[in-house]
């Protein structure tokens, strides 16, 4: 149940949304090769940290950093950190549950049939009249975060435990009816050549044309995408992976633990590649079309292919559990404070920390239409750009960063080990030496591109 539970948090719009339009914009396999090495040498050391702090202290996100500082003479500063990580949680939410609400409103038009026959700008108008109506956005963000709540509210047995049961093998069960489908599309061949050849020198070279002529330049930055790309689809960094190391079996191994729960969300993330790529090049569509790929260009390809309403619906319907379970994640880590901290029942808790999330997310509902213009801009960002830049790239990688180096420089040896428990001391070393010297490097140089200091 850990393991479904943090793969639910892990898999997300992140694997089925972003990793298929990253990896068309940066060339394909190499590029895959590129995340997955990142994910063995970022990714699961960090969550083996992050999951190892909190079955020690096996509380909220805040008082373990806090009570595990002072366990160790610490500066009773670093229960900071679970705020961080908490304030995060509830941030990301906020717009996640407005992007998740497009999703399940698309669920229900690919049902009705709406996108058959739609030509481009069909398409486009059918996605610009959802985000440019609040009631709409608002309505479909409301729905959201009341299934949301609805899981939360029951508690750790009743409600995360049966809503990974059923959603995560559903999730994989979809997800490979949509590789089948794809199988059948005549382009499936041309779908795997982009998603598993290696052309490191495409990759690598950033072209652009001027003047008709086309100028290619050395770039790393495919590089960074993936080292941050295998960092956030991880859930790291916002005390959602911490939290349910609370809930884990002293008996579990932690290390067990992380390389399936890496497995299970890079299994998805390939798959959507599998599924999606076959359909964009058998009708035609451009792999790198960014993040419109999923509302606005296969849209246009299910309208126009055999059974493309059912397949269309179960797409959406796909995309919707993906982000039900981690959206159930990301407030995890409040409403288990409020229980500890404030006495609160889990439903009142659930109820208060649900209500902050979808007021926060009405800025995020109106930064698409009534704030967007300049006038509600602030440095030239929407509320909804400043929320997911402070987030992705200032809070997550920042306590990622702070994580790594309390479990590798901070927290006693003796403890780390205890809690780990590896099979051979060469395996303890080697996440000893990553966790302190690889991955906080890694991700502080992630968190200084995206920053735009190189």
């Amino acid at each position: 149940m850990f393991i479904l539970a943090a793969a639910g948090s892990a898999v997300g719009l992140g694997n089925i949304w972003k990793f298929p339009y990253i990896t068309g914009e940066n060339g394909g396999g190499a590029f895959v090769l590129m995340y997955l090495v990142c994910i063995l040498a970022i990714g699961i050391p960090i969550m083996m940290a992050e999951i190892m702090l909190g079955r020690r202290g096996r509380k909220s996100p805040i008082n373990t950093m806090r009570d595990l500082a002072a366990a160790d003479g610490l500066n009773p500063a670093w229960g900071l950190l679970g705020w961080m990580g908490v304030l995060a949680g509830v941030l990301i939410l906020s717009y996640y549950s407005v992007i998740a609400g497009w999703a399940l409103a698309y669920v229900f038009r690919a049902g009705a049939g709406l996108f058959n026959g739609l030509d481009a700008k069909g398409v486009g108008d059918l996605f610009g009249g959802l985000v440019g109506s609040p009631e709409k956005l608002l309505a479909w963000h409301s729905i959201f975060m009341f299934m949301t709540m609805l899981v939360v509210a029951q508690g750790v047995k009743n409600g995360l435990e049966k809503a990974v049961r059923w959603l995560m093998p559903m999730l994989f069960v979809l997800m490979l009816v949509m590789v089948g489908y794809a199988m059948n599309t005549g382009a499936f061949d041309k779908g795997l050549d982009f998603l598993f050849s290696m052309r490191f020198g495409e990759v690598f070279h950033a072209c652009e044309t001027i003047d008709g002529t086309q100028i290619c330049e050395f770039s790393w930055q495919p590089l960074l995408i993936a080292m941050g790309h295998a960092f956030f689809t991880l859930s790291l960094g916002m005390g959602a992976i911490m939290v349910y190391g609370s809930y884990m079996p002293k008996r579990a191994s932690i290390a067990a633990a992380s390389i399936w729960i890496a497995i299970a969300d890079t299994s998805v993330a390939l798959l959507a590649g599998m599924a999606i790529f076959p359909i964009v090049f058998a009708n035609g569509l451009e792999p790198g079309s960014g993040p419109g790929l999923i509302f606005q260009t296969l849209p246009l390809a299910f309208g126009h292919m055999p059974y493309g309403q059912l397949f269309g619906t179960l797409f959406f319907v796909l995309l919707v559990f993906a982000a039900w379970t981690s959206a159930i994640s990301l407030i995890e880590p409040a409403v288990a404070w409020l229980v500890e901290n404030r006495g609160y029942s889990r439903l009142r808790a659930s109820v208060v920390s649900g209500v902050i999330v979808w007021l926060v997310g009405i800025g995020t509902v109106f930064s698409f239409n009534l704030w967007s213009g300049d006038q509600y801009k602030l440095f030239g960002k929407t509320f909804f750009d400043l929320l997911d830049f402070l987030t992705a790239n200032i809070m997550l990688p920042l306590g990622g960063v702070l994580i790594a180096i309390f479990a590798g420089w901070l927290m006693s040896r003796a403890a780390s080990e205890d809690e780990l428990k590896l099979a051979h001391p060469a395996l303890y070393v080697t996440w000893r030496f990553l966790v302190r010297f690889i991955t906080p490097l890694a991700v502080f140089i992630v968190m200084l591109n995206a920053l735009g200091v190189f």
